[in-house]
């Protein structure tokens, strides 16, 4: 079974998310929003299908990342999450949460060996 597809999103705590896109906006290019910015991109294998990686400032005392005491959190793109989160469960991984859905895809959250906030998602096919 194919497990993590690519790479969804990099999220991390800041002082001020606000001054931080605008630091990132001015410095770098990127065109930021309240939730950061978003990188299309189209897979290799089959360049008819597009993705997208996002990045994402969040405030310091953010609960989202819980319980993790890290200030970041990396998002994985990951093919049939429902399966996937049972073969998690067989193998005594750490699940924060249960799987959620959204109109953009489903979430879940399970913490690695350090005690990282890990979320996996596996988006809706996003058209050409």
């Amino acid at each position: 079974m194919k497990k993590v597809t690519g790479l969804g999103g990099v999220f991390f705590k800041c002082e001020n998310p606000q001054a931080m896109n605008d630091w990132y906006a001015k410095n770098l290019g990127m065109a930021t929003s309240e939730y950061g910015t978003m990188f299309e991109w189209r897979e290799a294998d089959d360049p008819s299908k597009k993705g997208s990686t996002v990045w994402s400032t969040f405030p310091k005392d953010t609960k989202y990342f819980d319980p993790s005491t890290k200030p970041f959190m990396i998002n994985y793109r990951v093919e049939n999450i429902a399966a996937l989160v049972e073969e998690l469960k067989r193998d005594n991984v750490t699940m924060i949460d249960e799987i959620v859905e959204y109109e953009y895809g489903k979430f879940v959250h399970v913490l690695d060996p350090e005690g990282n906030v890990i979320e996996l998602w596996e988006p809706v096919d996003e058209p050409e």
